[in-house]
């Protein structure tokens, strides 16, 4: 019998400070000002199973890549490797591009 498909969620997981982070106390879904705690929140509650990537990609309107940057970043250089990223940058550099 397959049991994958239930989703069975912690109530909470532990955040990037030791606090405990639930659905609740992450990030609004419409946040735009990405700074280094709040990635890092939305990418504990991923991998402690809070939210599926899906889920997040929704809720914040983010790119798979995106978020999977953010995953990386933390894996290699904990929170320290969200410090506004060269992606960022090179995004605005070429949403700029695309105007004028």
């Amino acid at each position: 019998m397959m049991i994958e498909n239930q989703k069975i969620r912690p109530a909470q997981v532990i955040g990037p400070l030791g606090e405990p982070l639930t659905l609740e106390s992450l990030p609004p879904a419409n946040t735009t000002r990405w700074v280094v705690r709040r990635k890092a929140e939305v990418v504990a509650a991923v991998n402690g199973g809070l939210l599926s990537i899906d889920e997040v990609c929704d809720r914040y309107q983010l790119t798979l890549e995106e978020f999977a940057s953010w995953q990386r970043a933390v894996d290699r250089s904990g929170m320290q490797g969200l410090r506004v990223t060269r992606i960022q940058h090179y995004r605005d550099l070429y949403e700029r591009q695309q105007k004028y």
